[in-house]
């Protein structure tokens, strides 16, 4: 579902790309159904930045400062949703893609005992909300963290 500028001549939309493992967002021009520009956030790998990408092809077109100002400030959102765990010292930062990658993100609530136990005897107990947050979306004790994609 695209979000629509205030203006409703251009709107975001956004996407998973199981393939890149990344999200795209996408400036679009309404009436037209053209994309402007696209931004590639990487949702897994660190060693990966995210990118914005032109079409270089398309014809030149201005598009009003507060509209790309509404665009970046959309990218950055997403960047911190989906990277923030990165920041998080390397050694954690390394568990963190490990059990993402073991787990695809997701754990049911019969799993979540043993993985807990798994995740205790790798990360301080002061660092493990921030792993679990960031591995499941979950908190210690088990319940989700809700409306947070890390």
């Amino acid at each position: 579902m695209p979000f629509p500028h205030p203006d409703g001549v251009y709107a975001i939309a956004t996407m998973y790309s199981v393939p890149d493992d990344a999200w795209h967002l996408e400036l679009d021009r309404v009436a037209e159904q053209r994309n402007l520009l696209t931004a590639i956030v990487p949702a897994e790998d660190p060693a990966r930045e995210p990118i914005v990408c032109f079409n270089p092809h398309a014809r030149h077109l201005d598009v009003p400062n507060e509209v790309m100002r509404w665009f970046m400030d959309q990218v950055e959102e997403e960047i911190r949703a989906s990277r923030d765990w990165m920041r998080l010292r390397p050694e954690l930062v390394e568990v963190i893609y490990r059990l993402r990658q073991e787990y695809l993100g997701v754990i049911d609530d019969d799993s979540f005992s043993h993985v807990l136990a798994k995740a205790r005897a790798t990360v301080p107990e002061a660092d493990l909300p921030a792993v679990l947050k960031a591995a499941f979306g979950r908190r210690p004790h088990g319940t989700t963290v809700q409306g947070d994609r890390t």
